[in-house]
């Protein structure tokens, strides 16, 4: 079996580490949802070695992870294990979690519960870095998200960009607010959602 690759997880590694590595100083321990190939995995891993970056996905995918992962022989990139939003979700404990290109590809109630899964692991004050396209009341950010958002309904009916309407109505649930949304290339998003501490206004405002 060759290591799975995906050209797209190479081309986006770069800005999405120089956005999530300065609000994971002090994290210790993450979980990836949807690590996919494990190529961002390796390279976030590499660069913050400070932090053991937990790797998971559906079962089917952890082969071509663990590939990835055996290969790179980090220390704090330990082997893969299966998380399904629908039922398998681990322990824990995790100081942050991180997730890439998943909210399109699963149906809007699994976006819910990856939410609902994820405000049970977060501490306080801890960190939910969501990259992906994103719409805001329907509205798209460009006109190749608009074919993208065609094109993934075709393929899948279940599927589509999200919405952060839906988003922050699911976070909400969870217990976490919208502390930051940064706009990345090729009209993506890093959403920074934060487990809510006690006292907390119910709702983080968005930066611009």
């Amino acid at each position: 079996m060759d290591k799975p690759f995906y050209p797209s997880s190479d081309e986006n590694k770069a800005p999405i580490l120089a956005v999530i590595a300065p609000r994971l100083g002090t994290a210790r321990r993450l979980l990836e949802i949807g690590s996919g190939t494990g190529q961002h995995a390796v390279h976030f891993a590499t660069a913050l070695p400070h932090l053991i970056w937990q790797c998971s996905d559906v079962p089917e995918q952890l082969a071509g992870i663990g590939l990835w992962v055996t290969e790179a022989r980090l220390a704090n990139l330990p082997p893969p294990i299966a998380l399904d939003v629908d039922s398998t979700w681990p322990d824990g404990p995790f100081d942050a979690v991180f997730s890439a290109n998943t909210a399109h590809i699963l149906s809007l109630a699994q976006v819910a519960r990856m939410f609902a899964g994820v405000g049970r692991l977060l501490p306080p004050g801890g960190l939910f870095l969501l990259y992906g396209p994103f719409c805001r009341g329907g509205r798209h950010q460009s006109e190749s998200n608009v074919a993208f958002d065609a094109w993934l309904r075709r393929r899948d009916p279940a599927s589509g960009v999200r919405d952060l309407d839906d988003l922050e109505r699911f976070a909400a649930s969870a217990g976490l607010g919208l502390a930051e949304d940064i706009a990345m290339p090729v009209n993506n998003r890093t959403l920074v959602w934060q487990r809510r501490r006690k006292g907390d206004s119910p709702q983080y405002a968005p930066s611009t």
